[in-house]
């Protein structure tokens, strides 16, 4: 699968995950992975990009396993831009499964 698109669908899916219930990265790997292949290298980035452009923001959680987990917690304008994202993905989708699925015509 194309990088750049896998990474657009798995920021997707994080938000996601995260506006149903706050969740520490590690714990969103585990999810994602559940479903696809994926490791903390693919993850870790986006969450750092989603922190920054305040679609959500941290808190930390000490663990009695260890150091202190950051947790994610999704913001209103990550809420805006996950239903923008689905917006985008379910039209993008329409699209693709009309022409897969032979929908298609050609303009002569």
């Amino acid at each position: 699968m194309n990088t750049q698109f896998r990474k657009g669908a798995i920021e997707m899916c994080i938000l996601a995950l995260i506006s149903c219930q706050e969740r520490y990265g590690y714990e969103l790997v585990q999810a994602i992975g559940q479903y696809t292949e994926i490791n903390e290298g693919t993850v870790y980035p986006i969450l750092r990009r989603l922190t920054q452009e305040e679609y959500v923001s941290t808190y930390l959680v000490e663990s009695p396993h260890g150091p202190a987990r950051k947790y994610y917690r999704i913001t209103a304008k990550g809420e805006k831009h996950l239903e923008a994202l689905k917006g985008e993905w379910i039209s993008l989708s329409q699209i693709v499964n009309s022409i897969l699925g032979g929908e298609h015509h050609d303009k002569e």
